[in-house]
């Protein structure tokens, strides 16, 4: 049977002075809306108890598997108000879909992906007041689900919770579009051959945090991860794709190989790539490929996606050996493919990929 997430009858809200308060700051996951999604699931009664509730604490106990063994994933996804005042989730499907994908890699229950879709569209409409409308504003919605069981024995929990979460958040660059230094890590890995690259769990983040410390001693803001095996082929940073783009105006990422996190916004970009004037290539990448391209003019940008900063200029990459610094000055490409795709996000132009669905 498929979950409702019905809305409730008597939903308590904080009031507009409050919420317009959060809206003149609002960061990135500083603050909560008044609302959560919850369900559950067992091996028993399978997914149940879908439900709308004030947001408030989760009760977990001490042995609760997922502090002991990581088994959870999790999901990020925008809703945008467009000039109307109408509110629409970018391409909530395409995270449903990868959901599954997490869920089957970590061992956890699939939730099918149209509860998923229920469960975000459900939360934006109860908290649609909390959607911001000033520029590059949104919502940011974060489902995740984890293992509940009480036990400590190492296999799949027998419980589940699952949970979506809303925050607004503003523009990512709030003083304008910013290159970025990137730090090619060697001595640190992402993931391997066989991990778990390729679902959205917290065990990938965690293992990027040491290095994105180390990162910033040198003087850079980001991490750039490179294959565990043979350290020469670059994959992606700790929460966003890597693109490239060469002076025959190819726009060529790493290909999916089961390290990398198959982006929404990533396959977003591939798909709008051939409307500006760009070849989309997804193909293996080497390190010294990027460093004497850039030093030859062969390569001409290089930017990061993801869903909080859609698209993040790389002005420079560094490693032991140097740094090859782009002249971002001379970019024609990078602005335009993030403007493109958030005229889209925001309604400005015409979706003729079908990728907005609207809430309310």
């Amino acid at each position: 049977m498929a979950l409702s997430f019905d809305l409730p009858e008597n939903p308590s809200f904080l009031g507009d002075d409050v919420i317009q308060g959060v809206w003149a700051n609002p960061g990135f996951g500083q603050y909560f809306t008044d609302h959560m999604a919850l369900a559950n699931w067992s091996e028993e009664s399978g997914w149940h108890n879908d439900r709308l509730t004030e947001y408030s604490q989760v009760s977990m106990e001490p042995a609760s598997a997922v502090y002991h063994y990581a088994q959870e994933i999790f999901e990020g996804l925008k809703a945008y108000r467009h000039a109307d005042g109408s509110v629409w989730l970018f391409r909530p499907d395409a995270n449903a879909r990868r959901f599954e994908n997490s869920a089957h890699r970590l061992a956890l229950p699939v939730l099918p992906p149209e509860d998923f879709v229920t469960s975000v569209r459900q939360l934006t409409a109860l908290d649609s007041r909390w959607v911001p409308g000033e520029e590059e504003q949104s919502l940011y919605l974060r489902p995740f689900m984890m293992a509940a069981e009480n036990f400590l024995g190492v296999r799949p929990a027998h419980s589940v919770l699952y949970t979506v979460i809303a925050s607004p958040v503003g523009a990512y660059f709030a003083g304008g579009v910013a290159p970025v230094d990137i730090w090619i890590s060697r001595d640190f890995s992402r993931v391997a051959t066989g991990g778990t690259g390729s679902a959205k769990c917290g065990g990938n983040y965690a293992a990027s945090l040491l290095p994105q410390e180390l990162a910033y001693d040198k003087g850079c803001s980001q991490v750039l991860f490179v294959d565990a095996a043979e350290k020469r082929w670059i994959e992606e940073l700790g929460g966003m794709n890597f693109f490239m783009i060469t002076k025959d105006d190819e726009l060529v990422t790493p290909e999916l190989n089961g390290n990398i996190l198959p982006g929404v916004t990533r396959d977003s970009i591939l798909t709008v790539a051939p409307d500006l004037g760009l070849k989309p290539v997804e193909r293996p990448i080497s390190v010294d490929e990027v460093t004497g391209g850039i030093t030859s003019g062969e390569i001409r940008e290089l930017f990061a996606c993801g869903t909080a900063a859609v698209i993040t200029p790389i002005g420079s990459l560094k490693d032991e050996d140097g740094e090859y610094r782009i002249d971002t000055d001379k970019a024609t490409h990078t602005i335009p493919l993030r403007n493109h795709l958030l005229d889209i996000q925001y309604g400005r132009v015409a979706d003729k990929h079908g990728w907005m669905q609207q809430v309310c």
